[in-house]
């Protein structure tokens, strides 16, 4: 038997347990990974909470990010063996429609997310279809991989591939302490652009400032709309990038620079917000929804990583038997970077 994080029903951190499950089986196309370590997204908590509107699949193993060692193969493998390192795709898709066919797979209807549409990676073995397993560079750690995939992969789409992020443009990040939001720091540094970060804390934004960021706002002591006034000359930000939701998105809106774009990937606070439509036309904004990216975007981040131009940014290893302790930190915001569960 396999041990798995699951969820049987929605609700608190309670709801978090952890089953024994049948040992996974490859299929002839498909591959068991012996997990090291996997990682908690805001999506695990939003599927713990239960969405509404959306019919979740119970019961279910959580978790989108994986990486560990090859434990089994099936039968039309022949590029892999055991004991090589991989990490796992979070996503999956068709493979046969013209989305997927053209490197667009997360634009299929049937994508799903791991750990949201079907079960996840948490769990000590997990098999997965061969398209979705990734090798490893031998110096990017399972750690590493593990807090990586699922955010700079959605971080990358919404600033390069949406907003199309330039040197020397200005980029607001929302959520900077947030595992996507210190993915976006780096990306836009390393597009050139002038980077002003938000989050709660000067303990936060320092470690943003760190990272690369050049400006910081503390939104819990100031206005953020009217500190990115100041700290642009009334101009605004060229690119936000949104991940919050309903508490920020009027100061997303307002901090925008006339043909500004605005890229949302999420509603941490809410997903209720209110757009004024006047400061949209008028300002001619440009607004972009985003989820994930596509599978090549892993590859890229990979080679990336190797060469130490991206670095995971880690708040806490945990044992993945306290799962329900990783949720806390996450729920309650009190991390920078990601939160990790090792196996």
């Amino acid at each position: 038997m396999t041990k798995a994080i699951r969820l049987h029903e929605h609700g608190g951190v309670d709801k978090v347990v952890i089953d024994d499950v049948a040992d996974p089986s490859p299929g002839s196309n498909q591959v068991v990974v012996r997990i090291a370590a996997t990682s908690i997204n805001h999506l695990d908590i939003w599927v713990r909470n239960g969405m509404r509107n959306v019919s979740l699949p119970l019961p279910m193993t959580l978790g989108s990010d994986g990486a560990g060692t090859v434990y089994e193969i099936g039968s039309e493998i022949s590029d892999l063996k055991v004991g090589d390192r991989v990490m796992i795709s979070p996503g999956k898709s068709c493979g046969r429609c013209e989305k997927c066919s053209s490197g667009r797979d997360n634009l299929c209807r049937d994508y799903k997310i791991l750990g949201e549409h079907c079960d996840g990676t948490d769990a000590e073995y997990v098999c997965a279809d061969r398209s979705n397993i990734v090798r490893l560079p031998d110096n990017v750690t399972f750690e590493d991989a593990a807090a990586s995939s699922l955010v700079f992969i959605t971080a990358y789409q919404m600033l390069v591939e949406k907003a199309r992020v330039q040197p020397i443009e200005t980029v607001l990040v929302l959520g900077a302490g947030s595992g996507v939001g210190t993915a976006a720091i780096q990306i836009a540094k390393l597009y050139g652009a002038r980077v002003i970060a938000v989050a709660g804390s000067d303990e936060k934004l320092d470690k943003a400032k760190a990272l690369g960021a050049d400006e910081g706002i503390n939104y819990n002591s100031e206005k953020i709309y009217e500190t990115v006034k100041r700290l642009t000359d009334r101009r605004g930000a060229d690119v936000v990038f949104e991940n919050t939701g309903r508490l920020t998105w009027t100061d997303s809106i307002l901090s925008a620079a006339y043909g500004g774009r605005i890229v949302a990937c999420g509603a941490t606070t809410g997903h209720d917000a209110v757009t004024d439509l006047r400061y949209v036309f008028y300002r001619q904004l440009t607004i972009y929804g985003s989820t994930m990216g596509s599978k090549s975007l892993l590859f890229n981040m990979l080679d990336l990583m190797s060469r130490n131009k991206f670095k995971a940014v880690i708040n806490t290893v945990l044992p993945f038997t306290d799962v329900r302790k990783g949720h806390e930190i996450i729920e309650t915001r009190q991390q920078f970077g990601k939160v990790l569960l090792k196996f």
